[in-house]
């Protein structure tokens, strides 16, 4: 699957019918559900200039790479649950689930293998209320047991068994089981994977920690990174100038547009996403990468008002050269602040996971900004959900904005 441009015009389609928990789904609808999502955005961005989409498709199944279901006791018996609302009541019922189509194939193995496993041990399966899959697209896991008592000593014992037998017959790679209830964490043999994306020719590899934010769809997430390195690539080869990254998690975009810089200075307040990115940096090479852990408007606040950070000691901002601007932010999008921050900057590259929000700021910004690339990720195929990034240039000082040419135009058939 891969970058595509699809013919959707005229008014938003109805997504096709399926289970809204997603246990069943019809692949060969999936250009129908593909075509309602850019149906949808032409729709939402018509008053803003923008190119044609660049639409990048999924595999319609097995494309999530980790899931979580609840856990039912049925006597001795076990099954896996999610919940799903009722289209027509707007009630919460709970779903048994078997299989899951969208989840990767090692997923599907390990919940056939867990349940199989999990009730014939009444350690492992005492107070057990969810279970949570992290799987790879080279063949590793992390299965996560969450318990509603304190896990003993006996615990251990009988998960380790629990990894070896999944270790032997399910998973190809290394396997890690883990065990949480309030308070507590024990780690066989340890809580985190390594994935390894194909990027641009690049093969990344990305430490994907247990409990943190990872991208769920990993052929989506290599076509993201692509798409970022692309927009990003500067011309004539020679690295471009410096690039500040905002909301860089685990260092996911920051360790592939690396090389298009000459310096990357990213923030990310999560202590954990601080470290994984750190890592991460490492296992990739990037050393022009300088990461702070500090909200964006320190930053913004010690670049531009020149307040002394301690967390900023080791790098030179004076010497920073700031010509390109990377945010990935959270569904509310970005603040006034950062907002009226993207207008210190020549290109901005917005990756967003909201697609009212990212409407709302490009009509904040279309004075300064025009839309040079807008690309569309179907990161979770089946669901209303929207992933989307556009390229924004700085105007010419002397083109007007969208508005004021309207209003000159205007003015030009009055007179």
């Amino acid at each position: 699957m891969g970058k595509s441009v699809v013919a959707a015009t005229g008014d938003e389609s109805e997504l096709p019918r399926y289970s809204a928990a997603l246990t069943s789904i019809d692949v060969s609808q999936y250009d129908f559900q593909l075509e309602a999502k850019v149906a949808r955005l032409r729709k939402l961005f018509a008053d803003i200039p923008h190119p044609e989409f660049e639409v990048h498709r999924s595999e319609p199944e097995h494309y999530r790479m980790r899931t979580e279901f609840k856990v039912f006791h049925r006597g001795d018996e076990l099954e896996f649950q999610m919940f799903e609302q009722d289209a027509k009541t707007g009630e919460r019922r709970a779903v048994r689930v078997d299989q899951f189509p969208v989840a990767s194939r090692l997923c599907n193995a390990l919940m056939k293998a867990l349940l199989e496993l999990l009730p014939g041990d009444r350690v492992l399966r005492h107070r057990l209320f969810q279970v949570n899959l992290h799987s790879t697209q080279s063949g590793e896991a992390m299965v996560t047991l969450l318990y509603h008592a304190k896990l003993g000593a006996a615990w251990r014992g009988v998960a380790e068994k629990l990894r070896a037998a999944l270790a032997a017959g399910v998973v190809p790679g290394a396997v890690h089981v883990i065990g949480r209830s309030r308070g507590q964490k024990e780690c066989l043999e340890a809580d985190q994977v390594v994935e390894t994306l194909s990027v641009s020719g690049r093969a990344l590899r990305y430490v994907q920690v247990e409990a943190n934010f990872s991208q769920p769809n990993a052929g989506i997430a290599e076509q993201m990174l692509g798409w970022a390195v692309d927009a990003t690539r500067p011309a004539g080869g020679a690295p471009a100038r410096d690039l500040l990254e905002l909301y860089c998690g685990n260092g996911n975009f920051t360790v592939a547009v690396a090389p298009n810089f000459r310096r990357v200075v990213a923030t990310e307040l999560s202590k954990a996403s601080v470290a994984a990115a750190k890592r991460n940096c490492e296992l990739n090479g990037a050393e022009n990468v300088f990461l702070a852990r500090m909200r964006a408007e320190e930053f913004t606040e010690a670049w531009r008002g020149g307040r002394k950070l301690e967390r900023l000691k080791d790098l030179d901002l004076e010497a920073c050269d700031f010509q390109t601007l990377l945010v990935d932010p959270p569904r509310a999008g970005l603040d006034p602040d950062t907002l009226q921050l993207l207008r210190s900057f020549d290109n901005v590259v917005y990756v967003s996971c909201n697609p009212e929000t990212l409407h709302s700021n490009l009509v904040a910004v279309q004075d300064a900004f025009e839309i040079k690339r807008f690309a569309v990720f179907d990161q979770f195929p089946w669901t209303h959900h929207i992933e989307s990034g556009v390229y924004l240039q700085k105007r010419a000082s002397e083109e007007p904005a969208p508005e004021e040419q309207r209003k000159r135009k205007a003015e030009e058939l009055d007179a």
